[in-house]
């Protein structure tokens, strides 16, 4: 019985170690980082991406994995979205003609998120003339 009060207080000890970093920054995380359109791009499409707002900032990497499944492997070039709309399915043409200061669009989001993406690997960062 002189044991049990020796595996409660280790248990005690080890939730109480394991728990305090959560206590610790409860409350004091940064809000996330509010993103506002150019002008230009507000010109361009009346303010509308190829889906709407909330499903791009949630969703856009699993889009544009699709996006470069279909050009890649399907030799497929043009995204129909859920209104109609016809866009070119490249990230450096269709995406970077609204969003082009990637450190002011990109780079907050993902630095907050603390993700690397590895679209820069093949993709420059200023919007090509399209052929």
């Amino acid at each position: 019985m002189s044991e049990k009060k020796w595996i409660i207080a280790g248990v005690v000890i080890f939730v109480t170690v394991v728990a305090f970093p959560f206590w610790f920054n409860l409350g004091k995380a940064a809000p996330a980082p509010e993103l506002e359109l150019t002008e230009k791009a507000k010109e361009l499409n009346h303010g509308k991406c190829v889906m709407p707002t909330d499903y791009m900032q949630s969703e856009h990497m699993q889009l544009l994995d699709l996006w470069r499944h279909s050009v890649v492997r399907n030799a497929k070039r043009t995204f129909v979205n859920s209104s109609g709309q016809e866009f070119n399915m490249s990230l450096s043409n269709t995406c970077l003609e609204c969003h082009s200061n990637k450190a002011e669009f990109c780079d907050r989001c993902h630095d907050y998120a603390s993700v690397r993406p590895y679209c820069w690997d093949c993709h420059i960062d200023t919007p090509k003339e399209t052929e």
